[in-house]
C-alpha cells in the first residue's frame, strides 16, 4: 500500500500508517530480539513483554516505536517514545533502555533507522542549508512528536523489504527523505550542528570516534584533548554535556558493553575476554562487570543467552 499522493484528507491517518507499519515488522521480527534488514542502515526490535532495564549502545539514529513503547534513560534524563513520538540521538552514547507496553498479542516493535553523518553531510552540501543559528546543549539525545511525513517516508522504506529487488534502486532516495525531513524538524539542528567545524559538538563527536577506535587501550585526557583541540576542562564539561559520562566512563562503558556481546556469543574465556577490551586485571573486569550489569559475567551471559532462546 503506498501513501504518497492526493489531498491530506485523502492520505491514511497516522495511526493507520503505524499499523502497516507494525505489519511489516512483525514480518520480519519472528521471534524477540535484534533483527538486522536487508537494507543495512534499518534494524527492528521485537519484545513480547515488558523488560527490565538494559544497558545498550545507541549509535547515530533516528527510532521510534511501531507498537508498544519505551523508555530509555542517558544520566538523569529520561525520554519515552512509542508510536507517536520518536527519539533522535545525535551522538554515540550508552544509554539504559526498559521496555513499558509489550504483551504476546501486542509485542512492542521498534524501527530503527542508524544516520550515516556523510550523508547527512553530502545532503546539507548540495541542498546549501543554511547552519544552525544557535548552539544546542544538553545530552545528545531528544524527543519530539512523530510528523506524519517522516511516519510515511520510515513505512516506505520498511516496505522495500517486501519488494527487495527494488531495494538497491530505490532506498537511496526514501532515506534521502528521512535525512532531510530530520534536518528540517526541530531535532536537525543537533545534527547540522554537529556537522559545523569546529563547534563544540563537532569536537565532542571527534572524541567520541577516537575513544570508539582505542577503547581497548590506555586513553590519556591530555593527549584526547590536543587531538579535538580542546582543553581538558572544557573536554570534560562538553563531552559529558552531551553523553552524561566523561571520556573515562564511556571508555569503560564501551569495554563492558563489548565483553557483554562477546560472552553472549559464548565466548567461555572469561580472562581471554577481558584481556580483548583493554582490561588487565581480571578481579577489577569482574568488580566493574557486575557492577554495571548486576551480576558476574558468566552469571549474566547465561541468563541473556537463556533470554533470547
Amino acid at each position: 500500500m503506498e501513501f504518497t499522493g492526493g489531498t491530506p484528507l485523502d492520505r491514511p491517518s497516522q495511526e493507520a500508517i503505524s499499523r502497516h507499519l507494525a505489519a511489516i515488522v512483525g514480518r520480519f521480527t519472528p521471534i524477540d530480539g535484534e533483527h538486522r534488514t536487508a537494507i543495512p542502515s534499518l534494524t527492528f526490535h521485537r519484545y513480547s513483554a515488558p523488560s527490565k532495564e538494559e544497558s545498550a549502545f545507541t549509535k547515530i539514529a533516528l527510532i521510534f516505536a511501531a507498537q508498544g513503547a519505551k523508555t530509555v534513560t542517558a544520566g538523569d534524563a529520561s525520554y519515552s517514545y512509542d508510536t507517536k513520538h520518536c527519539l533522535v540521538t545525535s551522538i554515540d552514547m550508552p544509554v539504559i533502555g526498559r521496555v513499558t507496553q509489550a504483551s504476546t498479542d501486542m509485542p512492542y516493535l521498534c524501527f530503527a533507522y542508524e544516520i550515516d553523518m556523510q550523508k547527512v553531510a553530502d545532503l546539507v552540501a548540495v541542498r546549501d542549508l543554511p547552519p544552525p543559528d544557535e548552539t544546542p546543549t544538553g545530552l545528545g539525545i531528544s524527543l519530539s512528536k512523530l510528523p506524519t511525513e517522516l511516519l510515511d517516508a520510515a513505512y516506505r522504506l520498511a516496505s522495500l523489504l517486501e519488494t527487495p529487488k527494488h531495494i538497491p534502486a530505490l532506498a537511496p532516495l526514501i532515506e534521502q527523505e528521512i535525512l532531510y525531513r530530520l534536518l528540517m524538524s526541530s531535532q536537525g539542528m543537533r545534527l547540522r550542528h554537529a556537522l559545523v567545524a569546529d563547534s563544540r559538538a563537532f569536537k565532542v563527536s571527534k572524541a567520541v570516534e577516537w575513544i570508539k577506535e582505542h577503547y581497548d587501550g590506555p586513553i590519556r585526557i591530555d593527549d584526547l584533548a590536543k587531538h579535538v583541540n580542546m582543553s581538558i576542562s572544557s573536554l570534560h564539561q562538553h563531552f559529558k554535556d552531551a553523553t552524561a559520562l566523561s571520556p573515562l566512563q564511556y571508555q569503560k562503558r564501551l569495554r563492558l558493553l563489548e565483553a557483554r556481546r562477546l560472552l553472549i556469543q559464548r565466548a567461555s574465556d572469561v580472562g581471554v575476554v577481558a584481556s580483548t577490551v583493554g582490561y588487565d586485571n581480571l578481579s577489577q573486569f569482574h568488580r566493574e562487570y557486575k557492577r554495571q550489569f548486576g551480576a558476574s559475567p558468566i552469571q549474566d551471559a547465561v541468563r541473556l543467552r537463556a533470554d533470547s532462546v
